[in-house]
């Protein structure tokens, strides 16, 4: 599994498409509230969000297909998706720890309807410290804000 930042020139349509097939396989895998009807309103603005994150680190195979990536920006992990197939693998673990190491990622928000995501973060040293009822669109879906343990506030 080969981990690489994608830089702003080299996302091309070919690659956002592609990281697009990734997220919607991992977003139907695990966000089980959503509805297909909101999982295809979401997906419009995913191309928007990879072009526009400061950092895009992706994960790709031995075929040198993506299978999931990451979003970083200002010690935040603002996105991580991972396809089904790979997951329970040890990639997670292996960007998240890319992540702190290499762009200081000390905050995300998750889903508070995605246990799984949350107690994978829990087990990665992130702690809760702040809950709201609506997600960051005003949608209702509470959002846990996490800290990594020893982060400053």
């Amino acid at each position: 599994m080969k981990i690489t930042e994608v830089q702003n020139q080299n996302r091309t349509p070919d690659l956002i498409s592609r990281l697009l097939t990734v997220w919607e396989a991992s977003v139907r895998a695990t966000h089980l509230f959503l509805s297909d009807v909101e999982i295809k309103r979401i997906k419009e603005y995913v191309p928007q969000a990879l072009n526009g994150i400061a950092h895009l680190i992706i994960a790709e195979d031995g075929a040198g297909r993506p299978v999931a990536f990451m979003g970083v920006e200002n010690g935040t992990l603002e996105m991580l998706f991972i396809s089904p197939e790979e997951r329970k693998k040890g990639l997670g673990r292996r960007l998240i720890q890319y992540g702190i190491e290499n762009y200081s990622v000390e905050r995300l928000a998750v889903n508070e309807q995605n246990p799984q995501a949350k107690g994978f973060y829990e087990h990665m040293g992130f702690r809760v410290y702040k809950r709201t009822d609506l997600d960051e669109q005003g949608n209702p879906y509470p959002l846990l804000y996490m800290r990594l343990s020893g982060a400053k506030a």
